[in-house]
């Protein structure tokens, strides 16, 4: 019973990827969305900005929220991930760094997962249920 489940989830094991993509990517769409649609939202994340020493808050809460919003979208529908991981790990360690130094282990846990997520997802990038794969035409 074991072994026919582990030749399963071996047969099967490029689809791991879209759990990490879609929880990454639904937990960066929902954290931004409330800046993305209310610019009274993006001044109070910009304000946050200025409270930790950002250069430039406004535009650094506006490149941050947009960044992680379109990154989002772009890690559940698979395409451009390693681009988009990319981007996303320069984002989790500059907000680690400037926001979460100090902080406690539990406040600093979803900025670690968002980097260790967009880390497993710039080596792994997307194979299966993707823009790519979804959309292409397979010959009969």
């Amino acid at each position: 019973m074991i072994e026919r489940a582990n030749i399963f989830f071996e047969k099967h094991k490029d689809y791991a990827e879209v759990f990490i993509r879609l929880i990454i990517g639904f937990h960066l769409i929902y954290g931004t969305q409330d800046n993305v649609f209310s610019w009274d939202r993006m001044l109070e994340f910009s304000e946050f900005l200025t409270n930790f020493g950002f250069p430039i808050p406004l535009v650094s809460a506006v490149v941050s929220v947009y960044a992680q919003f379109i990154c989002g979208i772009l890690f559940i529908i698979g395409f451009q991930v390693r681009i988009a991981a990319v981007i996303m790990i320069g984002n989790f360690i500059i907000a680690l760094l400037m926001v979460h130094t100090g902080d406690t282990y539990p406040g600093a846990f979803p900025a670690i997962m968002m980097l260790a997520g967009s880390l497993y997802l710039l080596f792994n990038g997307s194979k299966v249920l993707n823009v790519k794969t979804l959309f292409s035409k397979t010959e009969l």
